[in-house]
């Protein structure tokens, strides 16, 4: 398999392989999700220069190096179909080797991708010594929904559904359309997360009965107007809403244990507006167990 230009088209499923055990779990992943959706599954592979600093203390020749490292590449995609084949037979599989950075080149093809799927962590040449993981950099940086698979989560079948977190404001409607599409695909339950944080709570004060009631009404109110036309849209989705009182990243952390799959949004594009309603961190994706969806909310 030689390095392929070839463009990918728009909808696919797109799973960045690169034969760590954290690729392989991703790779999983996405062919049940193509399988389910009945897409094309672009398997992808970037890699990376060597440094020529790097070469000349060690004697290499660059060509030599770069041909065989070109070469691993391609056999990594290609292990990956056979893992395809195997798994999910009939799939339409795109195999894409580029030489490219692996961050930048998942986060460029998301924007027209139906979903990006990466692992926790990753390996290359050299990229993965210096740079680590590129699920963070692809979660942030991608035009469209990214699925960070990490170690952990329940098994197929054990799982207690799909999980999103809503905190009331317009921009979230993204993640909400997601998950309910995800649990409708999936044949799962899906359950809304609404968590007030009060001062009191957070101070160590006491959780009455009234308080506990008035945030109860108040998560209703919101899931309600969140959700408006989604139950419309997928009415085999049954829906649970929770209100929970605490920070939101430690209450999702919580619920998120027992889920098949998280889903949560991204306000990157708007700084402050992250840092007012607590747009999903990095900690979250390092700590979180199983699947985690990152969607780009609208600001």
């Amino acid at each position: 398999m030689t390095e392929t230009m070839t463009p990918v088209p728009a909808g696919c499923v797109v799973v960045g392989v690169d034969g760590s055990p954290g690729a392989e779990a991703a790779l999983d992943w996405a062919i049940e999700h193509a399988r389910l959706t009945r897409r094309t599954l672009a398997l992808v592979h970037g890699w990376d220069t060597v440094p020529s600093v790097w070469l000349d203390q060690v004697g290499a020749d660059a060509v030599t190096l770069q041909a065989e490292i070109r070469a691993a590449a391609a056999e990594v995609v290609a292990a990956a179909a056979s893992r395809v084949a195997e798994r999910a037979p009939g799939l339409e599989v795109l195999p894409v080797v580029r030489h490219e950075d692996a961050r930048a080149l998942l986060a460029g093809l998301s924007a027209h991708a139906e979903v990006t799927v990466v692992g926790s962590r990753g390996r290359g040449p050299i990229s993965s010594l210096l740079l680590g993981s590129v699920s963070g950099a692809v979660a942030d940086h991608a035009m469209g929904p990214v699925v960070v698979v990490r170690p952990g989560g329940p098994a197929p079948g054990e799982g207690r559904g799909v999980l999103v977190a809503v905190d009331g404001d317009e921009g979230c409607r993204p993640p909400l359309e997601a998950a309910y599409d995800a649990a409708s695909v999936r044949g799962l339950s899906l359950t809304v997360l609404h968590c007030t944080f009060d001062a009191r709570i957070a101070a160590g004060g006491p959780v009455t009965a009234e308080l506990r009631a008035a945030a109860e009404e108040e998560a209703r109110l919101v899931v309600a107007t969140a959700i408006s036309g989604l139950q419309e849209k997928y009415p085999d989705v049954q829906v649970h809403v929770r209100a929970v009182f605490g920070h939101l990243e430690d209450e999702l952390m919580r619920a998120a244990h027992d889920a098949d799959l998280v889903v949560v949004g991204n306000h990157r594009r708007n700084p402050l507006v992250a840092a007012l309603l607590g747009s999903v961190s990095p900690p979250f994706l390092e700590r979180a167990d199983g699947a985690v969806m990152v969607v780009p909310e609208g600001d």
